[in-house]
């Protein structure tokens, strides 16, 4: 009996773990969801279609037997209506027997065939029922594989759009800034470092000097040109 419990519990394990992995693939593949469930509700439509024909052929069955006895009752009373006219009251015995069993196989087939028709009927819908739930879910899976394929669409997009970052680009503009920022400060450098060279501070020392010896010239030959103006005047 432990060993029987052991088995069976292990058997429910493994249909749980069966489950699960059928659930992990029909989430990945929502198609083969939709196929299973499809195939399921065309199994069961097909069992209840031929459940529905065994049921209707049944009322038709009871309609053939209810007309028979119909027929039959109806030929018991008229014989029996003859044999009362004849005074063949033997006769009459046996068929007022005869029309009593047939009255109550009529009430009793009329009865089976009210259930058969109603049994027949609620087939017919159950039919009808599980066909359009077919179809439904024959559309339900049309849209929803749509609308899958959009939403991988658009998140592959999105996923591209988020792989096309401006960083790259913005970082190469960065060093090409630096670049030009740095060629700039080593030219200032370089003007900087000319100015303060010794070669420099003497070219500017220089001409310095060629303006202070002009300078003495200048007044040089303004003295000298005074001087002779005034000797010219005491000559006179």
């Amino acid at each position: 009996m432990a060993s029987a419990g052991i088995f069976g519990r292990l058997g429910n394990l493994w249909r749980g773990f069966v489950s699960l992995w059928i659930a992990d693939i029909e989430k990945d593949h929502p198609e083969i969801a939709y196929e299973n469930a499809i195939n399921g509700m065309v199994e069961k439509y097909a069992t209840l279609k031929r459940a529905t024909a065994a049921i209707i052929r049944r009322r038709e069955d009871t309609e053939m037997r209810l007309a028979e006895q119909n027929k039959e009752l109806a030929q018991t009373n008229l014989d029996l209506n003859t044999a009362v006219e004849t005074n063949q009251d033997d006769l009459a015995m046996v068929l007022i027997q005869k029309k009593n069993q047939l009255d109550a196989s009529v009430a009793e087939l009329k009865a089976e065939l009210d259930v058969s028709s109603k049994d027949a009927d609620t087939a017919k819908a159950s039919l009808t029922q599980v066909q359009s739930e077919i179809k439904k879910l024959k559309a339900e899976k049309d849209n929803m594989l749509a609308k899958m394929a959009s939403a991988q669409a658009r998140i592959r997009i999105q996923e591209q759009l988020e792989g096309l970052s401006v960083e790259a680009d913005v970082k190469a503009l960065d060093t090409v800034r630096d670049n030009i920022k740095n060629l700039a400060a080593q030219a200032k450098l370089g003007a900087e470092l000319q100015e303060s060279s010794l070669d420099s501070r003497l070219n500017s020392l220089r001409k310095q000097s060629g303006d202070v010896t002009a300078r003495s010239q200048l007044d040089q030959l303004k003295a000298a040109a005074a001087a002779k103006k005034a000797q010219s005047t005491r000559s006179m």
